[in-house]
């Protein structure tokens, strides 16, 4: 035999109870994990004193992303 509980002038087993406490802290702490949906990444701006400097750093920074990308494969 299973308790049943008044809830919002009905009645409701215990197991539906239940299932629905479950269903709520899993599927909350899903959400709370999966992270925001941004993919895309912002680059800070680059305070460069001069132009050369600041296309040295552009530079630098793309052949850095480079050999990352060569090294994963």
């Amino acid at each position: 035999m299973v308790a049943m509980y008044q809830v919002f002038g009905r009645q409701v087993g215990s197991h539906h109870l239940a299932m629905g406490v479950l269903g709520a802290l899993f599927s909350g702490t899903y959400l709370a994990l999966s992270g925001s949906s941004k993919k895309g990444t912002q680059i800070p701006p680059i305070n460069a004193s001069t132009p050369e400097e600041g296309d040295f750093i552009q530079n630098f920074l793309k052949q850095a992303d480079e050999d990352a990308k060569k090294a994963k494969h």
